[in-house]
């Protein structure tokens, strides 16, 4: 399947000026590999008035698909087929749908990443959102980034916390048994198992 796109009339929330976007229904990043790194940069989901320069986030029901996620991004349960040989996830907001591309090519899985968030909030002492950025250095260091104050603020965790995360949920079947479809893999998923 090809990528989907419609032209939808915006109207830009700052002067009011009414035009014609085109926003991505469907986004086929394997026929298309070209739309992967516009994702990735988040263009694809920015609004920008042609007469202000206002931009604005674009937040319309979209499917992304890859050679190994999924993803939609809904606010309810959308049957998808398709599914056979990727992971699929429901994510409810643009950043997430975001990291969810990022932790799938990096070849990581999001159930033992979202354990690895959990711990490393446990080990700051703060209840942050953490995203998943990248795997860096020779170490392969997990980076994550939180906003605090304003600012972005990044942390490298050990790969080993991801391992060790990892190593738990394989060691637990109740984990990933409900995983099948597509399904919501974020933070209340994960603190489900860890109460």
């Amino acid at each position: 399947m090809s990528s989907v796109f419609t032209s939808v009339p915006m109207r830009c929330s700052r002067c009011g000026n009414e035009s014609v976007q085109q926003v991505y229904r469907h986004i086929d990043a394997v026929a298309e590999p070209e739309l992967k790194a516009k994702v990735l940069s988040g263009e694809l989901f920015v609004f920008t008035c042609p007469a202000c320069g206002f931009k604005s986030l674009i937040t319309s029901p979209v499917i992304y698909r890859d050679e190994h996620l999924l993803a939609c991004l809904s606010d309810r349960s959308i049957a998808v087929e398709g599914l056979e040989g990727v992971t699929g996830r429901l994510v409810s907001d643009v950043g997430s749908l975001i990291e969810k591309v990022k932790i799938f090519d990096a070849g990581l899985d999001d159930v033992p990443m979202e354990f690895c968030k959990f711990v490393t909030r446990q080990e700051l002492g703060k209840d942050v959102d953490l995203k998943f950025l990248k795997v860096d250095g020779a170490d392969n260091d997990i980076i994550f980034t939180y906003p605090e104050g304003g600012q972005m603020q990044m942390l490298a965790v050990g790969f080993n916390v991801y391992e060790d995360c990892r190593a738990i949920v394989g060691r637990n079947p109740a984990i990933t048994e409900g995983l099948k479809g597509l399904v919501r893999v974020d933070r209340d998923w994960a603190e489900q198992f860890l109460q």
